[in-house]
């Protein structure tokens, strides 16, 4: 007879909200310099309430050619209703506990910027199978990876200090499963949006997602909105996010960037 391992599904749509979680587009560009960002962040759904503190740390090379990305989420507090917890076959007996999330390390590089042709990016990523609390279906307990092309074009508006910029990505995302006969879940990756800036501040409006091929609520799409504000050395971020497909949560997330100085 099977373990209960064996009876979970290794999906966005019956884990947590960290566990699979629809990766953040990138822009087509390699931002130049490095910073930490720290961010509180909340997530509703009926029956499993979350909220978490991540980070992250960023930092280029060789004049924004290159770039790499450490982060993950350090902490996350849950509470599932005794509905969602059989649903996902946890073992977490009253279905609350606290989380550490899964590490993630990534490679950014600059392939086309200022031509004709739209500023392009390729970024690779890989995912620890650090993410803890298996039992209560809070993370998946395997590694994954993925990468993904991104596009973007800048267009100056008639105000100076304004400018609107449409970006794409498209890439390939894959992780481990506990399916005997297949082991891994593939996924492609898809991404659409633009950011509208106006001196300090960008306002950002995205549909990104990916789609798996087992049909077991794989196939995760999200809305994102994203407010920017740049202050004198650092910088805040609002994001909200809503969920479309497979990923159920609306979540809020607020982030300070503290900007490093290059040495």
């Amino acid at each position: 007879m099977p373990g209960w391992r064996n009876m979970l599904h290794i999906t966005p749509g019956y884990l947590g909200p960290n566990a699979l979680p629809v990766p953040e587009m990138k822009k087509g560009v390699v931002p130049v310099g490095s910073n930490l960002e720290f961010g509180m962040n909340f997530y509703f759904e009926k029956g499993d309430p979350t909220q978490d503190i991540s980070g992250k740390y960023y930092r280029s090379f060789a004049d924004g050619k290159i770039a790499i990305e450490l982060y993950g989420v350090i902490a996350e507090n849950y509470a599932m209703s005794d509905s969602v917890r059989d649903e996902r076959i946890a073992r977490d007996f009253d279905g609350k506990g606290i989380a550490i999330g899964d590490l993630y390390f990534s490679t950014l590089i600059q392939l086309v910027k200022g031509r004709k042709f739209p500023d392009t990016m390729v970024r690779m990523v890989g995912r620890t199978a650090s993410g803890g609390h298996l039992d209560a279906a809070r993370h998946s307990d395997s590694p994954g990876y993925f990468f993904d092309f991104s596009f973007s074009k800048d267009y100056a508006c008639r105000n100076e200090k304004m400018s609107f910029m449409p970006y794409a990505s498209f890439g390939f995302y894959s992780w481990q499963t506990n399916d005997e006969l297949n082991l891994q879940n593939d996924a492609f990756m898809y991404g659409v949006g633009a950011d509208l800036k106006y001196s300090d501040w960008t306002w950002s409006n995205s549909i990104s997602g990916y789609s798996g091929y087992k049909h077991e609520r794989d196939q995760p799409m999200v809305y994102t909105f994203e407010l920017n504000r740049k202050l004198k050395k650092n910088a805040i971020r609002l994001q909200y996010l809503y969920g479309i497909r497979d990923w159920k949560y609306q979540s809020i997330k607020l982030s300070y960037v503290i900007n490093l100085k290059s040495k």
